[in-house]
């Protein structure tokens, strides 16, 4: 390697920050705080306290978490030992937690007390060698279970602090699982490369700047926080951590903490909006929203209370963000309404990323992509290529090459491109239900609905919901007899999948409108939800 060559790592972020900033406030999580020298000490013992617990180059380590200075931690201190982190999502159920927690063979399992306590720490969690418990924002711990305190764990730590770089750019940082739209989770591997190059562009595209006071109402364990854990220490910004996103907790903290940047699903800008402490702003707060499309409603009343909105759009196997609704320098002389539409776009792509095509189902002649009319009008998959798009999908080489089919990510949604070049999403060609920044596979909810005795058959499908984006909503055909309730067919789902994949609606039906081949006809199901022919999702 040459002066030339050095291999691209965020893990720099954290050192330069160290060397910058000693003394400025990195993190506060509830009473406790640490300056970015501080930090900087726990991560490189966090770092060497894994490697003397036997996890070595490659192995993986499963974190499950809320937002917390231990999982912002992770983030540094497991890649610096040369690991793998596998961030999983706190929503989901214990057997999915195991089947993660399988598939990626992780060694370490650190998590919440009160998430471990959920789990069966037995023979379904075969590869997990030992347990670690993280404190709360108080510092107290609270697990029953045979977990080792995250306190102790640091006291492992011995020898010298390990370089603040890597040996190959290409060597994987994180493993993040996706919703198990089309049926289990798959793992999508990020390198240190990718993960350094969409840091980047977050600090443009959210507009963070040197000193920025980022407000976790993001979870981390979405994307690694929409790469933001990293982007942050590049502007040696300060984190606040909060567990939850409470519209009174957030407004105490937007004032108190004089928060600059925040980020989230549409769901947590209408908290924001809907809650009672919402008042107007007397100093700037950068809001970025993706997960969901969000309506040009919230776009409008955030802007009303003097937020700028920055509307980005990705999937967990683009880092997170992989375009951005840039605003165009014609925008402010337009009516307000008629910014929040354009906002609502899922626009270009960001700074890192290649352009973002729409194309259609054929090939031309030589089997290349083919790009529809960039009219607004004709439909097609939105695809993606470049550095910020996934490695590929953790041992599973026949999904990555069915993903990359043309040389190019396909995202299974469905979008128009306009005359200026930006993209707009239609549709999902894989029916997944995005509801407050979450993926649901309407398939695991309607085998889950198709488990309960007096249910005969069944169709999921996504609809328009204020609060969450979209919501799933079950149409059910009961077996002769059957007096079920809607309320009992929920309860029955939530026993057996993630509460949060639940259809918040059930309709009793006699029949379901199919095809010829005996496929349920979505479209039309969707049309009656709505009352109203299909119609494009805003946002």
């Amino acid at each position: 390697m040459s002066g030339l060559d050095v291999p691209l790592t965020p893990l720099r972020f954290m050192a330069r920050a160290a060397e910058v900033h000693p003394d400025r406030v990195a993190v506060i999580d509830g009473g406790r705080r640490w300056t970015w020298a501080e930090f900087h000490q726990e991560v490189a013992a966090f770092a060497r306290a894994l490697r003397e617990s036997g996890i070595g180059p490659g192995d993986r380590v499963a974190f499950l978490g809320s937002n917390s200075a231990e999982l912002l931690a992770a983030h540094f201190a497991v890649p610096l030992a040369c690991a793998v982190l596998v961030s999983v999502n706190t929503r989901l159920s214990p057997s999915e937690v195991a089947y993660i927690c399988r598939h990626s063979a992780a060694s370490l399992l650190i998590g919440d007390g009160d998430l471990l306590d959920g789990l069966d720490l037995g023979q379904a969690f075969p590869t997990i060698r030992e347990v670690v418990e993280v404190p709360d924002q108080s510092g107290a711990y609270h697990s029953t279970a045979s977990a080792v305190r995250y306190s102790d764990l640091l006291t492992r730590a011995s020898g010298a602090d390990f370089p603040w770089e890597v040996d190959d750019e290409t060597r994987t940082i994180t493993i993040n699982y996706t919703s198990g739209t089309t049926g289990r989770p798959k793992g999508v591997e990020y390198s240190h490369r990718g993960a350094y190059l969409n840091s980047l562009a977050e600090v443009q595209h959210q507009r963070l700047v040197d000193g920025s006071r980022y407000l976790w109402t993001l979870p981390m364990f979405h994307c690694n926080g929409w790469c933001t854990t990293w982007a942050l220490a590049a502007v040696a910004g300060t984190h606040l951590c909060i567990r939850a996103v409470r519209g009174a907790e957030v407004w105490s903290l937007i004032d108190s903490e004089a928060v600059t940047h925040l980020a989230g699903a549409p769901v947590v800008l209408t908290t924001l909006a809907d809650a009672p402490q919402a008042h107007p702003l007397d100093r700037p707060l950068s809001v970025t929203t993706a997960g969901a499309p969000p309506s040009p409603t919230i776009i409008a009343r955030m802007r009303k209370l003097g937020a700028e909105v920055v509307h980005v759009y990705g999937l967990t196997e683009t880092y997170g963000p992989y375009s951005v609704a840039e605003v165009g320098d014609d925008w402010a002389t337009r009516p307000e309404e008629e910014q929040a539409e354009l906002l609502a776009r899922q626009g270009v792509g960001m700074l890192t990323a290649d352009r973002m095509r729409v194309v259609r189902r054929e090939r031309d002649e030589a089997g290349g992509l083919v790009d529809v009319t960039p009219d607004g009008i004709e439909m097609g998959e939105i695809v993606m290529r470049g550095n910020t798009v996934m490695k590929g999908y953790h041992r599973d080489p026949a999904a990555t090459e069915e993903a990359f089919a043309g040389g190019w990510f396909h995202s299974g949604d469905l979008g128009v491109m306009f005359p200026d070049g930006y993209v707009k999403l239609l549709d999902r060609a894989k029916d997944i239900v995005i509801s407050g920044g979450e993926n649901i596979s309407t398939l695991e909810v309607e085998q889950a609905l198709s488990s309960h005795p007096d249910v005969t058959d069944v169709a999921v499908i996504g609809v328009p919901d204020e609060r969450w984006g979209e919501s799933p909503k079950a149409y059910v055909v009961l077996a002769v007899g059957a007096e079920t309730s809607s309320e009992a067919l929920i309860e029955h789902v939530r026993g057996r999948i993630a509460r949060y994949k639940a259809p918040r609606e059930v309709e009793m039906v006699t029949e379901l409108p199919r095809t010829s081949t005996g496929k349920v006809r979505k479209g039309e199901l969707r049309a009656t939800a709505r009352g109203t022919s299909p119609m494009a999702v805003q946002g």
